[in-house]
């Protein structure tokens, strides 16, 4: 009997366009022979639409922006198991950013009891917050670049002060991000005080709390991680941007960045690369899937910079072409997600819940 799978897909977050390419490539990818597939869709303002069940690949993004059925933001009931007639064995969470990467649907799916793919509450919102994942990689011991961290009233308050702050301890150019978004949504790159203003005022829309972080003369490699207690890595990858950085229109809009699978790495730094991937996956306490970004330079230190919790699947996605790369390919990656998710599940359903 066919398993019946809900993509989750869209959120009211400014990585919205992220979550539908995602969702249209997911659809295009995935064993329709294997799953039932049920569309379900939040649109910008936050309303919930689930779909009559995809006869095959969906063609294009306006066929998963839902016009049919639809429930109000605060009114999931007929997305509960146990009161709709198309039970849904495991959702496959398509949301990227706030509402979405961070821990909350991921909660509300715990409350529900639906297995769900990808990271737990936890992991997720550690993850998403990529001050809260830069104190726990230090706990680590993981090697970093220099960082500074504010909120939007410190830095209104004391301006010259953080100003201040930041040239003396971090050493041009900075990288000036949103601590609470992904898809390198509000990063901008400062080479002076002048630029750096700006890049804050740009970031201080999407997000409260801004993240400054040194940059570094160095390669930028990324490693996928699957699993769930015993996490495995896939080859590494290198991100050459033909730009400044590898920002958002590099990421999703024109390709304009060389990816080179696998990444001309000594075994002795793929080795430790694995390592490091595997210990970030386990101090965030990670499960499903995860992709560890790091800094490699010429003299071969390796200086973690981030993990995705729930990285894309867009055609321009580094992780899914990860793991082609290691003898995965896309639908069988899809297939085995699904079977973390599950695996993960039931272990959780073997847990006491009533003092005897």
């Amino acid at each position: 009997m066919k398993k019946r799978v809900g993509l989750l897909y869209g959120g009211k977050s400014a990585e919205h366009e992220v979550s539908l390419s995602t969702a249209l490539a997911v659809t295009n990818a995935i064993d329709f022979e294997a799953y039932e597939i049920y569309p379900i869709y939040i649109t910008q303002d936050g309303e919930w639409r689930k779909g009559h069940r995809l006869e095959g690949a969906v063609k294009t993004i306006e066929q998963l922006q839902l016009p049919g059925e639809s429930s109000k933001p605060n009114d999931i009931s007929g997305f509960l198991p146990s009161q709709s007639s198309d039970v849904l064995d495991v959702i496959i969470p398509l949301l990227h950013g706030p509402n979405g990467e961070d821990g909350t649907v991921q909660g509300l799916l715990e409350v529900m009891n639906i297995p769900y793919v990808g990271n737990g509450v936890l992991a997720s919102s550690a993850g998403m917050d990529k001050v809260v994942m830069k104190q726990l990689f230090e706990q680590a011991g993981l090697k970093q670049t220099p960082y500074v961290y504010f909120i939007r009233r410190d830095w209104d308050q004391n301006q010259s002060f953080w100003l201040d702050k930041i040239e003396s301890e971090l050493v041009w150019p900075l990288f000036v991000k949103p601590a609470n978004l992904g898809s390198s949504v509000g990063i901008s790159k400062a080479d002076n005080r002048e630029e750096l203003i700006l890049a804050v005022k740009e970031a201080l829309k999407f997000d409260r709390k801004i993240v400054i972080e040194q940059g570094v003369d160095a390669r930028e490699i990324e490693v996928g991680v699957l699993g769930n207690d015993e996490p495995a890595c896939s080859v590494a990858g290198e991100i050459k941007p033909l730009k400044a950085f590898y920002d958002y229109q590099a990421k999703y809009k024109d390709g304009n960045t060389a990816m080179i699978i696998p990444a001309e790495l000594d075994e002795s730094v793929y080795a430790r690369l694995e390592t490091d991937a595997k210990k970030a996956f386990k101090i965030l306490d990670c499960s499903g899937l995860v992709r560890a970004d790091f800094f490699v330079t010429a003299d071969s230190e390796i200086l973690i910079n981030e993990v995705n919790t729930l990285p894309g699947f867009t055609p321009y996605s580094m992780f899914p072409l990860l793991w082609e790369h290691t003898g995965l390919p896309y639908p069988e990656l899809i297939e085995r997600l699904i079977v973390l998710a599950i695996e993960r599940h039931e272990e959780k359903q073997l847990l006491q819940v009533k003092i005897d």
